[in-house]
């Protein structure tokens, strides 16, 4: 999926603490349900769900029904935005230039810091197949039963980064 950083500053604080909140939520499901995703977030239901659906709206959180309840998904695109505003709150990344490169496992653009000078950043992105042996081939869910994978993803990169 191609990174599009359009959007990105037209987007509130609250829409990003209820991105933050599904994050948060995947570590422990697969799909969170909406009360959950009102409850970290600290918003009422009412502007979570409003939040929520600017989301979806843009393709960053994705419903998704269940037997039991429904709820919602982080996507692709919404984890390239939680990075991309973590390097943002750091002063790292002030823009997002062009795609320069595309790889089996990751996207690479150029992003200009605050100051003009220019980097390069990595979106990484490995596909859910490649991550159902995981499961049982490494430690990544330690107690847990079961997590996102999208999430186990998450913390591959840091482990990988750790290794480096």
């Amino acid at each position: 999926m191609k990174l599009d950083a359009t959007d990105i500053r037209y987007l509130s604080n609250d829409t990003f603490r209820v991105l933050t909140a599904v994050e948060m939520g995947s570590k422990n499901h697969e799909i969170v349900p909406s009360s959950l995703i009102a409850s970290i977030s600290g918003l009422r239901a009412g502007g979570a769900n409003k939040c929520i659906g600017e989301l979806a709206k843009r393709g960053l959180v994705k419903k998704e029904c269940n037997s039991k309840y429904d709820g919602y998904r982080l996507t692709y695109g919404g984890y390239d935005y939680l990075a991309i505003q973590a390097f943002s709150k750091r002063d790292t990344v002030y823009s997002v230039g062009n795609q320069i490169g595309v790889g089996k496992e990751a996207d690479v653009y150029v992003v200009a810091t605050g100051d003009g000078t220019q980097r390069v950043l990595k979106i990484h992105c490995l596909g859910q197949v490649s991550f159902w042996a995981i499961k049982s081939k490494r430690d990544y869910l330690q107690k847990r039963k079961n997590a996102s994978w999208m999430y186990m993803e998450m913390i591959e990169q840091i482990e990988s980064r750790s290794d480096t």
